[in-house]
């Protein structure tokens, strides 16, 4: 599978049913050649019409529960790993 084969499947939390987005970038273990984590981008919107960008949701490889042809389903509780601009945070909603 390549990395746009990723980009084009809409990532979705079974826990909540919420779409988090598309994957944007993966995290690699170059020493044991292996795909750490997938980062989907999060969006924060502004009178509920547009999106700017902030920060980016951090999922490891073992929260993906499957890759479907369209999707890919995730485990990610409330405390899922974010990445903001300047350090790492940690989801509080």
């Amino acid at each position: 599978m390549k990395i746009s084969d990723f980009q084009t499947k809409d990532v979705i939390n079974i826990v909540d049913g919420k779409r988090l987005g598309q994957v944007t970038d993966l995290e690699l273990d170059l020493r044991h050649g292996r795909i750490d984590s997938i980062v989907v981008p999060q969006y924060a919107k502004m009178f509920g019409l547009f999106g700017s960008a902030g920060t980016e949701v951090v999922i490891p490889w073992q929260n993906i529960v499957k890759i479907g042809a369209d999707v890919v389903l995730v485990r990610l509780d409330e405390r899922g790993q974010l990445k903001g601009d300047a350090d790492d945070l940690h989801m509080d909603s």
